[in-house]
C-alpha cells in the first residue's frame, strides 16, 4: 500500500512526524505537506500562484516534499502530478492520511479544518482518506508519539474493512500526556453541528485604529448533542466519524422542485 501523508500544521510539525513513525508499517509512506502552518484553511486551493516545492528532511529518517500551498493543494499535487513522476503514468495513492493535527477537529471545526479539507480532497479524487487530530490539553505535556500509536490502532481497525474510494473517516484522539497512556475505547459518532462560542475583543493600535482579536478556544459550542463527536471526545474516547462531502439536502429536493419548477 502506498500512502500520501499530509497535514495542515506544516511539514516540520511534531504531529506529522509522530504519525509518520506510527504508520510506517502499513505501507510505503510519502510525505507531501505544506511548507508552513495552514490551520483553518478548510478546503482552500491555490489558483493564481505557482506551487513551489522542495525536498526536505524535517526529522531524521523522514523525508518529504514541502509545498508552498494549502493542505488540499498538497493532495491534488501529490495525487495528480508527483505520484506519476515517482511511480509512472496512471499511478495514484492507495490511501490519503492527513494529520496528526495539533488540536481536535470535532463539531463545526470539521468545516474549518485544513486537516479534514486535505482528506476530503483525497476523497474527491477517488482515494479513501483518513483525517487524524489530537485534542490538546497542556501542550508542554502532550505526548505526540503515544497519541500517534493510539491513532494507528484506530487506523488499523478502520482498514480491516473495505473503504469506498470516496470515503472520508475523521479520527480524533483524546488528550494524551503519558507515554504509557492506555488505549482508549473507540466510538463511532456523529458530528456535533452547533455553532462555536467565539468572541472578538476590540483593541486599538497605537495610532487609534480599531482591530478585533479572536478570543474563543475553538472547543466551546452553543450546545453539545448526545452521541456526538464533541461529547465523546470530552469523555476521553477515540472518536471516528464517517464524513460525506455532498452538501445537497436530498430530503428537500422533491419539495423544492414542486415549488419552483413550472
Amino acid at each position: 500500500m502506498r500512502i500520501l501523508l499530509t497535514n495542515d500544521d506544516g511539514i516540520d510539525a511534531p504531529g506529522i512526524a509522530a504519525l509518520f513513525e506510527a504508520i510506517k508499517g502499513i505501507g510505503e509512506v510519502r510525505v507531501v505537506a505544506p511548507a508552513d502552518h495552514q490551520s483553518a484553511t478548510s478546503h482552500g486551493i491555490t489558483f493564481h500562484h505557482p506551487l513551489m516545492v522542495r525536498e526536505v528532511e524535517p526529522r531524521p529518517g523522514m523525508r518529504g516534499t514541502a509545498v508552498e500551498g494549502r493542505p488540499a493543494d498538497c493532495v491534488k499535487l501529490g495525487a495528480r502530478a508527483l505520484w506519476q513522476e515517482w511511480y509512472g503514468k496512471g499511478a495514484r495513492p492507495d490511501l490519503v492520511i492527513s494529520g496528526m493535527n495539533a488540536g481536535a477537529n470535532v463539531g463545526i471545526n470539521v468545516i474549518y479544518s485544513g486537516t479534514v479539507g486535505a482528506a476530503v480532497e483525497g476523497a474527491f479524487l477517488g482515494i479513501p482518506s483518513i483525517a487524524v487530530s489530537l485534542h490538546l490539553g497542556d501542550r508542554t505535556r502532550t505526548n505526540f508519539a503515544r497519541a500517534a500509536q493510539i491513532a494507528r490502532t484506530a487506523i488499523d481497525r478502520i482498514l480491516e474493512h473495505p473503504l469506498d474510494a470516496h470515503r472520508v473517516m475523521n479520527v480524533n484522539v483524546p488528550r494524551t500526556e503519558s507515554p504509557d497512556a492506555p488505549m482508549p475505547p473507540i466510538r463511532v459518532v456523529k458530528m456535533n453541528v452547533a455553532a462555536g462560542i467565539d468572541g472578538y475583543e476590540r483593541r486599538s493600535t497605537p495610532d487609534g485604529r480599531a482591530y478585533y482579536w479572536p478570543d474563543g478556544n475553538g472547543m466551546e459550542f452553543v450546545h453539545t448533542a448526545e452521541g456526538s463527536d464533541v461529547e465523546a471526545l470530552f469523555e476521553r474516547t477515540v472518536t471516528v466519524t464517517p464524513l460525506w462531502y455532498d452538501l445537497s439536502e436530498h430530503a428537500t429536493l422533491a419539495s423544492w422542485r414542486a415549488r419552483l419548477e413550472r
